[in-house]
């Protein structure tokens, strides 16, 4: 509230008989837009939304044997992540036999256009509704952010959720990984 302060100059004369008015001043209270400044920061407090995290969707595995997809070995990419950034794949079925024909090394930059050439390849008018299938595997020393890259690839080459998941890496796998990293200089 403002009120008047009257305590200024009292009684001081210049000449006989007369009178100096006395100066009045204002004073502003501002205690009031202190409590007007706090409710409206309690209000836009109250009334903002949070924003809500996005998840991707991922398709796990499922445990019972008869509720698992079946999917034709020709529409299957494993793709494996190494350490150093290193990402290997294969098409199919990995056996002893057939291990160092199919097995290829590349890294990200190169994996999108693989994830492409796999995606057209595949024989099916409708990719969406395709046999295609991705295969994610990561291995114990490759990096989360290699994992995020990967679904973000996935994401960005159009492979709708259901036509890729991440599995655990095997043996077989874990040792080509390292056979091919010792190979190639990479610590």
């Amino acid at each position: 509230m403002a009120e008047m302060d009257t305590s200024s100059g009292g009684g001081h004369k210049k000449g006989p008989g007369v009178k100096k008015p006395k100066k009045l001043s204002t004073r502003v209270d501002l205690t009031p837009m202190v409590d007007l400044g706090f409710l409206l920061i309690t209000f836009f407090v109250f009334t903002t939304t949070m924003s809500k995290p996005t998840a991707m969707k991922m398709n796990e595995p499922k445990d019972d044997a008869k509720d698992q997809m079946q999917v034709k070995e020709s529409a299957v990419m494993t793709i494996l992540l190494g350490k150093a950034d290193q990402v290997y794949y294969y098409n199919g079925s990995l056996t002893t036999e057939n291990a160092t024909e199919i097995f290829k090394s590349s890294n990200f930059k190169e994996i999108r256009q693989i994830i492409l050439d796999k995606r057209n390849s595949v024989p099916n008018g409708d990719k969406s509704k395709s046999d295609l299938m991705y295969i994610i595997k990561a291995d114990k020393e490759s990096k989360f952010k290699n994992a995020i890259d990967i679904l973000d690839e996935m994401s960005i080459n159009g492979i709708p959720a259901g036509h890729y998941a991440e599995v655990d890496i095997n043996d077989v796998e874990q040792m080509l990984i390292k056979k091919t990293e010792e190979a190639n200089g990479i610590k």
